[in-house]
């Protein structure tokens, strides 16, 4: 590339994978927040209504169950295209990083949900007992028992959700998303030129071990068990 940049244009490669992690970290970001906004009450549902729950509803759990694994079943592209008429009533349009945040956080509610769902059975049933026995309430006990004893496993959660979102989200950069996904196949596959390539793969690995890093970290201190 003689563009007058040095050998194989690196300035302009740096650049553009700065403005492409930055477009990828919007995505993960932000979807991620929407993902716990409604993945943990959704979570929180499908314990409550299980057969080891406060609130035991073998209807109620079963549609719920069926709506989430239907969620979780569809392959990424596939709910990225059909979902682009709800993608261009919120976001008024289905292109960008702005745009990607929709279908990411569709699809990343029902997987994390069920973390949600596992991180809460997970807790020591004596706990609840005990909350029970003193008159909690059960929007009472799961505010202030349920949740934060399950805090580590939902931190755990929530990382392997962002890992995901993170592959999700250079899917949605190869079909008009943006971000390092949109760099990998423009330039790195559809021009051959391998620099590009390389640097995306370098990014996205090294975006995911600071996720898993950070969340490890994370879980490990609030672990007190």
């Amino acid at each position: 590339m003689a563009d007058g940049t040095g050998i194989r244009g690196e300035p302009v490669v740096i650049d553009k994978l700065v403005e492409a992690c930055l477009e990828t970290l919007h995505m993960v970001g932000l979807s991620g927040l929407w993902t716990v906004v409604f993945g943990v009450p959704l979570g929180v549902l499908l314990y409550a209504t299980s057969a080891d729950g406060p609130a035991r509803n073998a209807t109620a759990h079963r549609v719920l169950g069926i709506t989430v694994n239907l969620g979780r079943s569809a392959p990424f592209v596939i709910l990225m295209v059909a979902i682009m008429p709800l993608t261009r009533l919120i976001a008024g349009t289905s292109i960008g990083s702005g745009a990607a945040v929709v279908p990411l956080a569709v699809a990343a509610v029902p997987f994390f949900a069920r973390l949600v769902e596992a991180a809460l059975l997970d807790v020591d049933p004596g706990l609840l007992e005990a909350a029970d026995s003193m008159g909690a309430t059960r929007s009472g006990t799961v505010w202030h028992v349920l949740l934060p004893e399950a805090l580590p496993g939902l931190l755990r959660g929530l990382t392997v959700t962002l890992v995901a979102i993170t592959g999700y989200s250079a899917i949605a950069g190869a079909i008009g998303g943006g971000g390092l996904g949109d760099l990998a196949i423009r330039y790195g596959y559809q021009r051959y030129e391998t620099d590009y390539m390389v640097a995306t793969v370098v990014a996205l690995v090294a975006l995911v071990q600071v996720i898993q890093f950070c969340g490890d970290f994370t879980a490990r201190r609030l672990d007190h068990r």
